[in-house]
């Protein structure tokens, strides 16, 4: 299992979410204030995810501790 900090966290505040996995990188999709939202894990000399979590409407790339910047970003909503 991957990107367990964020399932941690997303568990903790009782928001629905599903997580796949493929290759042995996790993908998470879920929906918060009726807008979706995505982290998918990559591996590209070293490991990351691609997100919308920080602005919906635009993915971007966290490369390094990656789930815990995540978490601080969902710590703001």
């Amino acid at each position: 299992m991957r990107l367990e900090k964020i399932q941690a966290y997303l568990k903790e505040k009782q928001w629905n979410y599903e997580y796949t996995e493929e290759d042995g990188l996790g993908s998470i999709d879920f929906e918060h204030r009726g807008l979706s939202y995505h982290i998918w894990e990559f591996e590209d000399g070293g490991y990351g995810a691609e997100t919308n979590v920080r602005t919906v409407g635009r993915q971007e790339d966290i490369m390094g501790n990656y789930e815990q910047e995540i978490i601080e970003i969902l710590k703001t909503w």
